[in-house]
């Protein structure tokens, strides 16, 4: 899974119907329609879909068609990010009706290609899911394990000095694990 740190946008003509799609993380999601429904007063739809993980690492999906036949361009929106293994990440595609209408099956043509564009333009992250542990360590050999730390990519997240160094780390399971076999040899 992969998901976007910025916004992105790619825009496509079919049949004189302009498609802007724009991606974002999912965090910016709400504002970036209220800001596009500002921006394009005149446009004719503002489809969307998202995908998100929720705290017990479920992932919530939704899309809508505003006002396009149902079942053209939300849902296939939604699917091409799905396919695609995108995550806390949303879309908007913000359409300019052309003159010509473009069919169901056209629509749906032209609403995937929208975000096939945009994806295809843009960067990603790849998700790690993160975890949290605290361990303590002696001050003697706090730098020892901060350097280990570091070789290994942990984050640390607090220190907390009292008879002993607490320290609050944040990285995969994977990580963690190599940090400990790292510490028995």
């Amino acid at each position: 899974m992969k998901f976007i740190e910025k916004e992105v946008s790619s825009t496509i003509e079919v049949k004189k119907s302009k498609f802007i799609a724009h991606l974002c993380p999912y965090d910016e999601f709400i504002s970036m329609i209220a800001r596009l429904k500002e921006e394009h007063p005149k446009a004719r739809h503002f489809v969307y879909a998202y995908r998100y993980l929720n705290k017990f690492g479920q992932i919530v999906e939704n899309s809508s068609d505003d006002g396009e036949p149902k079942g053209t361009s939300g849902r296939p929106t939604l699917k091409v990010l799905s396919g695609a293994e995108i995550i806390n990440s949303g879309v908007v595609i913000v359409r300019y009706f052309g003159g010509t209408m473009l069919g169901t099956g056209g629509l749906v043509k032209a609403y995937s290609d929208s975000v096939n564009s945009v994806i295809s333009v843009s960067e990603f992250t790849i998700y790690e899911k993160l975890e949290m542990i605290t361990t303590t360590t002696t001050y003697g050999d706090l730098s020892k394990l901060e350097y280990l730390l570091n070789q290994h990519k942990i984050k640390i997240i607090n220190k907390n000095f009292d008879n002993l160094v607490t320290l609050t780390l944040e990285a995969t399971k994977e990580k963690f694990e190599e940090l400990r076999r790292a510490q028995t040899t």
